[in-house]
């Protein structure tokens, strides 16, 4: 038995004596709730045995005994509390048991002493009539191991219950710094440890598949616990990493000079680390695309890490003009109001959009939501604005008005609307933004004519592999590794979101409408 609780714990001592009774062992709570059972060898349904291990329970509740039994024609059920595990045999060890026999056990062990009586958990076997030779014995024997093992489970039970709790905590606060609400993740981070540091770089860590916790870990160690580490709710092998910069660049002047992104990749061997620039906390959302797409350069790097190039964040350059007319596209949006009460309002929709834009399908697991809730919702942003968003040139407008819109600094006119004839394509035109543009296709440069017609042609084909593939007379692996290639060259993610296609989109049409 107690070899049977180091190897297996409660579920393969359950088998046991399920086994040898040739019927059904469980543990039941007071209640008569069944906590965890095996049914071994049954001749009757698995529920009729729970059933008549939950009646004897709550009998030996509410009568206080130390042990029970309780039978019908067919077959009985005996119960010896876990919460007094005792060598002491509570039943008569016989190879036949009688309805006379059971009936003086049942009236020996349901005394009046409410001394002994049980509350908490319960082993329960149900097995035919006659019982078998030594099942009484067994179970006495099998109660002190197995009161053991659930003890054990039940303290990591509740463990996981709280790194889960905790866990979902972390989630909600990079979620709300995610979408711009900083008062509210402040307040929900509060409780949870250690702050939240202004300015920040993200780091996402690639980790192989069942290393996660362990590589939170090594996060943890490594950082002397200053740095939040979220497990991504979108992809199962990422960390996020919200590391405190002024603290982390007062340790690299003292001391070797690596940030923690590198001391990941040295410590782990199979990890890949992605590092965003340094930014101010608001701009949390911004640093973790930075970071995604450097994860992309680092898968292959030998060193398996990259840190994001330079690159100007379009919403800021796109000036007053470009914020007029990111106001008045999502005007309709902002404004809708539910007809029902429980119809998502504007907030809740401009979230639903932004997630979807960064993480696409994906987005149901970001915003636990089903997939049905999901389009529904996408179908009513596209009603409100007027927009196919099945097409990439829709989706990148509302992807660069959403980043205008979470960028509170940029002047706006005192009425708040855009003038008449002012589009994105006039925001396109701006010198800023067109200096943006060219900077975003120089890199382009070193993938050749094949490179630009490839990114040209998947985009036009509203970056689907398999029409793309067709257009440009090539097989599916063959695009999808001209893509994988020119991640490399251009230093950014295109095939896994989040994506670049919005603001390599958005650059080929500024340089167009000047060409």
């Amino acid at each position: 038995m107690y070899r049977l609780a180091r190897t297996g714990g409660s579920p393969e001592l359950l088998r046991r004596l399920a086994r040898r009774a040739e019927g059904w062992a469980g543990i039941v709570d007071g209640d008569g709730t069944v906590l965890q059972a095996v049914a071994g060898s049954v001749r009757w349904p698995a529920h009729e045995a729970a059933d008549l291990a939950s009646v004897a329970a709550r009998e030996l509740t509410a009568r206080g005994a130390g042990s029970y039994s309780l039978d019908t024609d067919e077959r009985a059920a005996l119960l010896l509390p876990l919460e007094r595990p005792s060598p002491d045999r509570a039943f008569p060890d016989a190879a036949h048991l009688d309805r006379a026999h059971l009936e003086r056990a049942h009236l020996d062990r349901t005394s009046p002493d409410r001394s002994s009586g049980s509350r908490g958990p319960v082993l329960a076997v149900v097995a035919p009539k006659p019982l078998p030779v030594g099942l009484a014995t067994l179970m006495a024997d099998a109660v002190m191991p197995l009161a053991l093992s659930w003890a054990s489970e039940s303290v990591e039970r509740k463990r996981r219950r709280v790194d889960l709790a905790e866990s979902r905590g972390r989630e909600a606060v990079l979620h709300l710094l995610m979408t711009g609400q900083l008062s509210i993740a402040h307040q929900v981070a509060g409780a949870l440890r250690p702050r939240l540091p202004d300015p920040v770089r993200v780091c996402v860590v690639e980790c192989s598949g069942g290393q996660r916790d362990e590589v939170a870990r090594i996060c943890a160690d490594a950082s002397g616990g200053r740095t939040w580490i979220v497990r991504c709710p979108v992809y199962a092998r990422h960390l996020i990493l919200i590391v405190p910069a002024a603290e982390e660049a007062r340790e690299q002047e003292a001391g070797d000079g690596r940030t923690l992104g590198l001391a990941v990749a040295g410590l782990v061997d199979d990890c890949v680390v992605g590092v965003s620039e340094e930014v101010r906390l608001p701009d949390t959302a911004t640093a973790y695309r930075q970071a995604f797409h450097a994860l992309a350069v680092a898968r292959g790097l030998p060193g398996r890490h990259a840190r994001f190039g330079a690159a100007p964040e379009p919403a800021l350059v796109v000036g007053a003009a470009g914020a007029r007319w990111a106001d008045a596209l999502l005007a309709p949006l902002l404004a809708h109001l539910p007809r029902r009460s429980q119809d998502p309002g504007s907030q809740e929709l401009s979230a639903t959009v932004a997630s979807w834009l960064a993480f696409s399908s994906h987005a149901t697991q970001h915003l636990k939501i089903h997939r049905n809730t999901l389009a529904a919702r996408l179908r009513l942003v596209g009603e409100l604005l007027g927009l196919d968003l099945n097409r990439v040139a829709d989706q990148a407008a509302v992807d660069l008005a959403l980043r205008i819109r979470a960028t509170p600094t940029l002047p706006r006119s005192r009425s708040g609307g855009a003038p008449a004839g002012e589009d994105l394509d006039t925001v396109l035109r701006a010198p800023g933004v067109q200096d943006w543009a060219a900077q975003q296709l120089r890199l382009l440069a070193g993938a050749g004519p094949v490179g630009e017609e490839t990114l040209r042609t998947w985009l036009s084909c509203e970056a689907q592999l398999a029409p793309a593939a067709a257009a440009l007379g090539v097989s599916v692996p063959g695009a999808r590794k001209r893509l994988t290639r020119l991640e490399a060259v251009l230093c950014r993610s295109l095939l896994r979101t989040p994506s670049a296609r919005y603001d390599l989109w958005l650059a080929f049409r500024a340089v167009d409408l000047t060409a």
